[in-house]
């Protein structure tokens, strides 16, 4: 076949192809390589006839026969694309892309539309594979050719804003350099905007803020986002509120963020992070129960913010919440998730802190729960205050070796931890080894003299030392005074002043406002309550009494705070008022159905009210409780004599009389 032979099969290869006669194709096709088998043209037009005729195999086969042949030739790799882009095309999108940047190098110095159609279908692959840094990069390619070839600011900024459209979902598993070139694409795009300010222009703003918030180590990028923001759109809460909450993240409470929160706050004063920046300025003022209260509220508003909830836990230890400072360690911990870098050091802090408070409650299911969390700890074994706790743990769980094993070690690896001689301290109290005890308190105090908890427990050491250490007023007096200077809501340290003043000093007024104080802080404290009321009245003051007992009674459940109940119904009895004595009476033998004097005493208050046949049951139920009440016997004996039950009567009578011969109300009735 010569040249012009060859010539004229090709041609007539190229018209069968554009009637769409593929078979005929093929046929002049393989004349033509029969003579020349190197034939560039033949190989192409084999590929295309083949891809028609749905033979996918030998058109690629053909297709790289001629990119051998002619690599730098367009033809045979846009057959090859156009093979590739098929839809029955499966797991070839690697050599598509392949494809695209050969075809991206061949267009480079000729067709530039062409290059850009091209460099969109390969971004347009990569972003359906998810690789976001070729498609950053790519990306960035087609606008550094569309700005050689001088394109309009709007188009640029179309290009950005398309960029950032594509790497939006990158910041979920991203690389460094990725982030950096979708932080870039935002600046661009920022920059490039024609209405500014405007709301397109705000809302791309927001987007930049929200993006540099995903990036830990973009602290200084942020900070200056948002101030960029907020002198650009002074009336717009956002900026103001990622910062806010930036501040709280961060623990930082310069002037700057207490200008932002002051700012915010004025701006909106139901924003959830003014809120809570106010609660952590409170919290560090040592305003505990409004610092409680601010961010109880800001955390309502927004919630997801583990640092806030850090705070909440730490002002509700403050004033010994310490239920409620669990529940926030909970939230705290929800909020950071699975953590890594600086939120799994807040993890652990939120841990120590839940496990104090745990540790505080003191109930086994608390101390178990405690040691749970110490055990969560990260490298927990190398920080001595989390051993520390761990064997305050054990000792509450009555694992007194564990306990003793771990104040040992502690005491030569750090021998001057005051968490060390405390726990040290802890152990000798509980075993009633005061001497001991209180060198280690001493101890304690000495290395954290500012800690309230040291010096109460030193206090009861003298307490319970000896009656010469309770009674000088150096000793467990000095102790409790400090504890309480030093935590104003420290319930015990109050109500151990009271028994001081009361027992030792002789000071009822004095010991009555710290028993008061201590129930005002613990309400759960019956002693104190009971002592302060029975203060009251030995003071002839019957109004704070009546206080005191009206507003436990108030806020009392059924079935509980039997001392108010008792209190106040023996009142009424003596106050001549038997109908309010019963219900008060009725409310104490709920909580506790067994006190045989309770039902004494409601006995009588029937008695008062003309209820004898009530009063007669409650006579023998007290007696049947307790059958040396004597006065019960004699009452339901009366009662029956009464009711005009004269045998039961004589019979009561003298069943009393075969136990107490001479008692005169017997005899007589």
């Amino acid at each position: 076949m010569s040249n012009k032979e060859v010539k004229t099969a090709l041609k007539s290869a190229r018209d069968a192809i554009r009637n769409k006669e593929y078979k005929e194709a093929l046929k002049h096709c393989k004349a033509v390589l029969k003579q020349e088998k190197n034939n560039y043209n033949a190989w192409v037009f084999i590929g295309l006839a083949a891809a028609e005729l749905e033979q996918p195999d030998q058109a690629k086969g053909a297709y790289k026969k001629a990119i051998e042949l002619e690599p730098n030739q367009l033809l045979a790799w846009q057959g090859l694309a156009n093979l590739y882009e098929k839809p029955n095309q499966v797991d070839v999108k690697g050599d598509l892309a392949d494809v695209y940047l050969k075809l991206l190098e061949l267009y480079e110095s000729g067709d530039k539309q062409k290059w850009c159609d091209v460099c969109n279908k390969l971004v347009e692959l990569y972003h359906q594979e998810k690789k976001y840094l070729e498609v950053a990069e790519t990306w960035q390619k087609l606008i550094r050719m569309k700005q050689e070839e001088g394109a309009e600011k709007a188009e640029l900024h179309q290009l950005w804003k398309k960029m950032i459209h594509l790497l939006k979902d990158s910041t979920r598993n991203q690389d460094n350099k990725t982030g950096q070139l979708l932080l870039t694409a935002f600046e661009h795009a920022l920059h490039s905007a024609d209405n500014v300010p405007g709301e397109d222009h705000q809302n791309l703003y927001k987007d930049f803020i929200q993006c540099l918030s995903k990036f830990p180590h973009e602290v200084a990028r942020l900070e200056k986002a948002c101030r960029d923001m907020v002198a650009l759109y002074p009336t717009v809460s956002y900026p103001l509120e990622v910062l806010c909450l930036h501040f709280v993240q961060s623990g930082t409470l310069s002037e700057e963020a207490l200008h932002c929160f002051s700012r915010l706050f004025e701006m909106d004063a139901n924003s959830g992070p003014a809120i809570i920046g106010f609660g952590i300025k409170c919290l560090k003022e040592n305003k505990y129960k409004e610092a409680v209260k601010s961010l109880t509220e800001g955390l309502q508003k927004t919630n997801l913010c583990p640092a806030a909830w850090h705070y909440l836990a730490e002002a509700q230890m403050k004033i010994h919440e310490h239920r409620r400072a669990v529940l926030s360690c909970n939230q705290a911990l929800e909020a950071l998730g699975a953590p890594e870098g600086p939120n799994l050091q807040r993890k652990n802090l939120a841990l120590q802190l839940k496990a104090e408070a745990l540790i505080k409650i003191a109930d086994d299911d608390a101390v178990e729960e405690a040691i749970r969390a110490l055990e969560q700890i990260v490298d927990g074994s190398s920080n001595p205050v989390v051993s520390a706790l761990r064997g305050q743990a054990y000792l509450k769980k009555g694992l007194m070796d564990q306990a003793s094993k771990i104040s040992q070690e502690l005491l030569l690896s750090h021998p001057d931890l005051a968490e060390a001689h405390a726990l040290e301290g802890l152990i000798h109290y509980s075993q009633k080894n005061y001497e001991q005890a209180e060198k280690s308190f001493l101890n304690a105090v000495e290395g954290k003299a500012g800690t309230a908890e040291y010096h109460q427990y030193l206090g009861l050491t003298y307490w319970f030392m000896s009656d010469e250490t309770k009674k000088d007023k150096g000793k467990a007096l000095t102790q409790f005074l400090k504890a309480a200077k030093l935590d104003s809501y420290l319930g015990s340290a109050f109500c151990y002043l009271g028994s001081y003043y009361r027992d030792i000093a002789g000071d009822k007024s004095r010991a009555r406002g710290c028993y008061k104080k201590a129930f005002e802080l613990d309400e759960m404290d019956e002693e104190s309550g009971a002592a302060a009321v029975n203060l009251s009245v030995e003071l002839g003051d019957m109004d704070t009494a009546l206080s005191i007992l009206n507003e436990v009674t108030e806020k009392a459940r059924p079935g509980t705070a039997k001392w108010a109940w008792l209190h106040r119904g023996l009142y009424y009895l003596r106050t001549g008022q038997p109908s309010q004595a019963v219900a008060d009476l009725q409310a104490a033998l709920r909580a506790d159905p067994k006190d045989s004097n309770c039902w004494e005493s409601l006995g009588e208050a029937y008695l008062n009210r003309g209820s004898y046949s009530t009063a007669l049951k409650s006579f023998r139920k007290a007696s049947e409780l307790n059958p040396g009440l004597v006065y019960s016997i004699y009452r339901a004996a009366a009662l029956e004599q009464i009711l005009g039950k004269y045998e039961n009567a004589i019979a009561t009578y003298q069943q009393i009389l075969k136990k107490t011969e001479n008692y005169v109300p017997a005899l007589k009735g």
